[in-house]
């Protein structure tokens, strides 16, 4: 459809309107006529799809700004998550090597004190040992005393009353002995 006038045939009395013969002016006018609808109609068109782009291409750089804020407040608490699990790291790491020390030296007081009652049962032993030997040497140097001293008394031929008291009397001697 085509909006070009052509004033060409047109013709009206004396004054102001007449008619152009000349085909190019007549052409340039009706091109300015048609840019000038086209630029009216199809203009405000144009402003509005372009308007729209803005506006979409505005509201893309807004969501586009609030995700990359959200991605760096989620990496901040990230790296603030990963701050307190290293702290906590450090912190198991230094108890572990305090309980262990702890560990260790429990045993070795332990193994320490294992060693004491040993030595010391060992001596316990040891001196009962020398307590046992003593007394049976004891006992045998009484026994061999008194069957030297029947001897004797046999062999002298002295009375009972006398062979009981020199008994006697040597039995009190060892026993005091052996106290």
């Amino acid at each position: 459809m085509s909006l070009l006038v052509d004033f060409t045939n047109l013709s009206i009395g004396h004054g102001g309107f007449g008619i152009n013969t000349n085909i190019l002016e007549t052409n340039v006018i009706n091109l300015a006529v048609v840019i000038g609808v086209v630029v009216t109609f199809v203009g405000d068109a144009l402003k509005s799809l372009l308007e729209n782009r803005r506006q979409a291409i505005l509201n893309n750089l807004k969501e586009a700004d609030q995700k990359a804020f959200e991605a760096q407040e989620r990496l901040n608490q990230a790296k603030a998550a990963l701050s307190e699990a290293m702290k906590k790291a450090e912190q198991i790491k230094q108890q572990s090597v305090v309980t262990a020390e702890q560990e260790s030296q429990q045993v070795v007081r332990q193994t320490q004190e294992e060693l004491t009652r040993l030595e010391q049962t060992k001596q316990d032993t040891i001196q009962l040992q020398r307590q046992r030997a003593i007394q049976q040497l004891s006992q045998q140097v009484i026994t061999l005393a008194l069957s030297q001293v029947k001897n004797k008394l046999a062999g002298s031929r002295k009375d009972t009353a006398f062979h009981n008291s020199v008994n006697q009397f040597h039995i009190v001697l060892l026993t005091n002995y052996k106290a």
